[in-house]
């Protein structure tokens, strides 16, 4: 048990370590990955994904504001963090993250909803159609970056067609043809800055939670 001493120790560790220095990488930018610590996102979207045997890239899932992310969290070999978006991220060393209870508590924490985020996604993989898997997807998103505004929930984030595409294993034109038609159909709506909206009017029941 820690004791009042140590409890503000840590609390003023805990203070200088979100002071510590953020590291920019560009949309699009793989991230470095190595053993001897972790990233935490403190603004933007990281993307995780690993490379098959056949080589092809199977989504993970993602790191938005808060998570950590990195090779010291995994067991996978062929593992990829990208940035979906520009980003600053915190480095923190093993050694830090031993001696921080703090930190470790995050971090397990933080593992609870990685496992939820993967079981999600695979239930999403096993629907049969296409479109039933984008909405799924949509779903989930809507859930983990969602932002409520005037009619429904804005997804914070521009993900690429592509991005999408990768997550649902099909092909970015396939995806620019069923957002096309979802729009026409109202079930989701791009703002002005073009991200996408879905309105609070629809009913669609999604295969998770709302725990994640």
């Amino acid at each position: 048990m820690l004791t009042a001493n140590s409890q503000v120790l840590e609390k003023d560790q805990w203070e200088l370590e979100r002071e510590r220095r953020l590291h920019f990488f560009g949309k699009g930018q793989i991230i470095p990955l190595l053993p001897q610590g972790i990233w935490q996102v403190h603004q933007g979207l990281i993307q995780l994904t690993m490379l098959s045997a056949s080589g092809d890239e199977v989504l993970l899932g993602w790191a938005g504001e808060g998570n950590f992310f990195g090779l010291w969290l995994t067991i996978l070999q062929a593992y990829n963090a990208t940035a979906v978006s520009n980003v600053h991220l915190k480095w923190f060393s093993v050694k830090e993250i031993e001696g921080s209870p703090r930190i470790s508590q995050i971090i397990a924490l933080q593992l609870k909803q990685r496992i939820q985020q993967s079981e999600a996604l695979l239930a999403i993989a096993g629907q049969r159609h296409v479109e039933e898997r984008l909405k799924q997807l949509l779903l989930l998103l809507k859930q983990e970056m969602g932002q409520p505004v005037p009619g429904g929930t804005r997804l914070n984030i521009r993900l690429t067609h592509q991005h999408i595409a990768s997550a649902i294993s099909t092909t970015r034109v396939t995806i620019t043809r069923l957002l096309s038609k979802l729009q026409q159909q109202g079930w989701i709506i791009l703002d002005r800055d073009r991200h996408i909206v879905i309105p609070s009017t629809i009913q669609e029941i999604p295969l998770v939670r709302n725990s994640i």
